[in-house]
């Protein structure tokens, strides 16, 4: 196959794709978001094509969050963020974030979630305007930026459920 530009281009026929051709990841993942073998049970997931509002997606991205399962959170809190009027979509990414860097701390990634986690307090801290959802604002970015600092000193050792299970409204 070639580009538009002549140059020869390789495709992975193997790889999972949706009508438009764009990539797909249909295989089974585990709780923490980790691919596993084709056929293999894995947890159920949140949909491609999941729409969501701001207080129905902070809703369930709050029972997955209490659940232990940040990774499907994340998955919500994405889907939100692609549906959220432009001038929202920052706070929407940083909730992601928050939910990614959580991840990695489970995962036992500490530079990782350190990182994610950092962006996550920056973006949510950079929020003016009010918060969407009931939205705690302010306690979402200290506990982003308290949790980032806490992992880039200490590491993962010591960390309890409850770190890895914040409040998203106040």
């Amino acid at each position: 196959m070639t580009n538009d530009r002549g140059t020869v281009v390789v495709v992975d026929i193997t790889r999972d794709r949706d009508p438009a051709g764009r990539p797909r990841n249909a295989r089974p993942r585990d709780a923490m978001g980790r691919p596993l073998p084709r056929g293999a049970a894995g947890v159920e997931r949140v949909p491609d094509d999941l729409v969501l509002g701001a207080d129905e997606g902070v809703t369930e991205a709050q029972r997955l969050l209490d659940a232990g399962l940040p990774f499907p959170a994340h998955d919500v809190l994405e889907a939100v963020w692609k549906a959220a009027p432009e001038d929202e979509r920052e706070l929407w990414r940083g909730l992601a974030q928050l939910a990614v860097g959580l991840t990695h701390a489970q995962r036992g990634n500490a530079r990782g979630a350190a990182a994610l986690l950092e962006r996550a307090a920056h973006r949510i801290g950079c929020w003016a305007a009010p918060a969407p959802a009931g939205l705690d604002i302010g306690g979402l970015q200290a506990h982003a930026d308290a949790l980032a600092r806490r992992i880039a000193r200490d590491g993962l050792d010591g960390l309890a459920d409850e770190d890895l299970r914040p409040r998203l409204r106040g």
